[in-house]
């Protein structure tokens, strides 16, 4: 039986210090865009996948447009289409697009069929991360097509991020409970000027034993024999599982401290007992709307502005806190989902990890 799902912070629970923005999400960050394909389908093949797409500057944008981006890598059990040229130039000019493993060759074929300008895009890389939902959907039905990127894309929008079980996140398991996507948002102060982080997750990693809220171990005290446990793992050959953050901000900063960004993604991610197992594939990836490039304009880029590396710390601070809160939203928010082989992944219990935290 599913329970009435809602955020962490409607159970009355706050991570950490700073304040959240309006939607405590990434698309409190101007511009940035987030919209959903979800997949849930039980006949021919049973089907719980889909594709999540990022706009870090919106539809109007994201052709014509650049920002400065950079990424990190924790453990490398998994793939991100494009980081190769992400990491050389330090720019990021297409959609950040999530996706199941089984769909990750679909989505990059998609994407680049959905350019509206290939001539100015010759050189660039779409970045398509994903995670792996085989336990919950059909591996072998290679279900997602050019149609579902096109959808994804077609309902990004600002404000609002739907969470959980939508997207990429449609099959994910996350501490042995349902997940999926989860969002939050940090307002900071550097030099006197306000500026946004924003972090969304797509979480498919991690053990119930290791599960932690606020540095509370909950998943210590919701036993299987309370909320029972996939049991994927006593399957041969089925990994641990992977993470994927992106990470937005409108604080105007350079390629390499995009980089310093995603890497403190790792330290929230720690909080909530992520350790960057053997088989996981934990990867970040981070972006600036504080500067925008025009890509379809000859001549230098003018106007540009970077905050000091010696200013950059309230920036960590969001990151962490923010990534945190993220991935517990993506399993708030979740329900029990029935999937492929009749297979069963149940929500984490809202009341009793509310119980737990308040004993603390």
């Amino acid at each position: 039986m599913t329970s009435k799902r809602v955020r962490l912070r409607e159970l009355g629970i706050n991570i950490g210090s700073l304040p959240i923005g309006t939607y405590n999400a990434i698309t409190d960050v101007s511009g940035v865009e987030v919209g959903h394909a979800t997949v849930h389908e039980d006949t021919p093949s049973v089907l719980r996948t889909g594709v999540t797409a990022i706009l870090p500057l919106g539809k109007d944008k994201v052709w014509s447009h650049g920002v400065f981006a950079g990424s990190s890598v924790f453990n490398g059990y998994g793939e991100m289409t494009g980081r190769g040229w992400l990491e050389e130039a330090g720019q990021l000019s297409s959609p950040i697009l999530l996706t199941s493993y089984y769909g990750v060759g679909a989505v990059h074929r998609g994407i680049n069929k959905l350019c509206d300008d290939k001539d100015t895009h010759s050189g660039t890389h779409p970045i398509v991360a994903e995670t792996w939902d085989g336990w919950l959907s059909d591996p072998n039905a290679f279900a997602l097509t050019t149609e579902h990127v096109a959808q994804a894309m077609e309902n990004t929008r600002p404000g609002h991020v739907d969470e959980g079980c939508v997207g990429g996140g449609t099959g994910m398991v996350c501490h042995d409970f349902k997940a999926g996507i989860g969002t939050s948002s940090r307002q900071v102060s550097v030099l006197g000027e306000p500026y946004t982080v924003g972090v969304l997750v797509q979480a498919n990693y991690g053990d119930r034993q290791d599960f932690r809220v606020n540095g509370v171990p909950v998943g210590l005290q919701i036993p299987a024999t309370e909320v029972p446990v996939p049991d994927r793992k006593r399957v041969p050959h089925v990994e641990d599982g992977s993470i994927i953050i992106v990470i937005a901000t409108d604080a105007p900063i350079s390629s390499k401290q995009c980089d310093r960004l995603a890497r403190r993604a790792t330290l929230g991610l720690g909080r909530t007992g992520g350790f960057g197992h053997n088989g996981s594939g934990d990867y970040a990836i981070a972006f600036s709307t504080g500067n925008t490039l025009k890509l379809r304009k000859e001549g230098l880029h003018e106007g540009l502005k970077i905050i000091p590396e010696k200013d950059i710390n309230p920036l960590f601070h969001g990151v962490v806190e923010a990534t945190e809160e993220a991935i517990v939203n993506s399993l708030c928010m979740a329900v029990t989902t029935q999937g492929y082989k009749g297979r069963v992944v149940h929500e984490l219990p809202l009341a009793r990890m509310t119980d737990i935290l308040n004993r603390k």
